[in-house]
């Protein structure tokens, strides 16, 4: 048996007793915590918006940060998964006519929405958004609450990235899928040169609430003024929409556009999704992070469109 002499026992004593901790002995131990549950939206799609062959979950794989995650469900977004509010959000800044022209495909788009689609209408003001319609099953009521947009004279929009972020942000968890449509020019009256910080953070925002957003691009040179500012403004819709998992819709720069195409490749992606659930470690963030996300099929020939980043739960 090994032997201690008194000075050594002191000193023992000392460092570890009760009358002098050591430092790491009086930090807490981080208590093991179970991985997060994280769910996505995922939009298969064929080729030119075409209906994907049948996808199961043996199919899907699953990488955080590029590791691996395993894989607990890949659901079709029907039956009692088919809920959804899809909200409708339209610049203020846009020419009346731009929109005025479209009444009539909108309100068709909004009236083919299933029971199990909350449908609202919503216009983007002074950094925030404007009810006009909140979320309904009664697609015919909802649709009689369009109207023009008051136009650039009005000056109602500085920034509608502003307006986004506002929106996702404020947008109650309800178990329902959340996306929306975004129809703007995308001008950036607030910031209109590169890496636009309202544009990032719009995103961060629909990344850590999960919303899928969608974006047609309605401008036109009397609202950009120069090719610069049209570039800029629909590279900004594109990230806007491919980083939260949705589609950016685009035509060319010049206005109008033709939705006809447009909401039919939209009604094609929202009847094509599958939400899939993941374990991943949570964050050692107390407040959680996003985290990069990437999905890969055996399929090739099947298009996948998801948020970029999912935000990741802390300890």
């Amino acid at each position: 048996m090994r032997k201690f002499t008194p000075l050594l026992l002191f000193v023992l004593f000392s460092a570890t007793g009760p009358a002098g901790q050591s430092q790491a002995s009086s930090r807490p131990a981080r208590q093991s915590s179970s991985p997060a549950t994280v769910t996505t939206v995922v939009t298969a799609l064929g080729p030119n918006f075409s209906a994907p062959p049948p996808i199961v979950q043996q199919d899907v794989n699953v990488y955080v940060e590029k590791a691996r995650q395993s894989v607990s469900s890949w659901m079709r977004a029907e039956g009692d998964h088919a809920g959804m509010q899809f909200a409708i959000l339209i610049d203020d800044t846009n020419s009346p006519s731009t929109i005025g022209i479209h009444f009539n495909e909108i309100k068709n788009f909004i009236n083919s929405q299933p029971p199990t689609t909350e449908v609202g209408i919503f216009y983007a003001q002074s950094g925030t958004t404007r009810t006009a319609a909140n979320f309904s099953s009664d697609h015919e009521a909802v649709a009689q609450k369009l109207r023009l947009p008051l136009g650039r004279a009005a000056s109602v929009s500085p920034s509608i990235y502003l307006s986004v972020g506002d929106f996702v942000s404020h947008w109650p968890q309800n178990g329902m899928r959340h996306e929306m449509l975004v129809m703007t020019s995308g001008v950036d009256y607030l910031y209109p040169g590169l890496a636009d910080p309202y544009a990032s953070k719009a995103i961060a925002r629909a990344e850590t609430a999960g919303v899928v957003v969608y974006t047609i691009y309605t401008g036109g040179s009397g609202l950009a003024n120069t090719r610069f500012r049209m570039d800029i403004a629909w590279q900004n819709l594109t990230q806007l929409a491919e980083n939260s998992g949705g589609i950016p819709f685009f035509q060319g720069l010049q206005a109008p556009v033709n939705l006809i195409p447009i909401l039919r490749q939209l009604q094609m992606a929202l009847n094509h999704q599958y939400l899939v659930r993941f374990d991943v470690p949570r964050s050692t963030s107390g407040k959680g992070q996003l985290r990069d996300i990437s999905l890969r099929l055996e399929e090739r020939s099947v298009a996948l469109h998801y948020a970029q980043r999912v935000f990741v739960p802390g300890l």
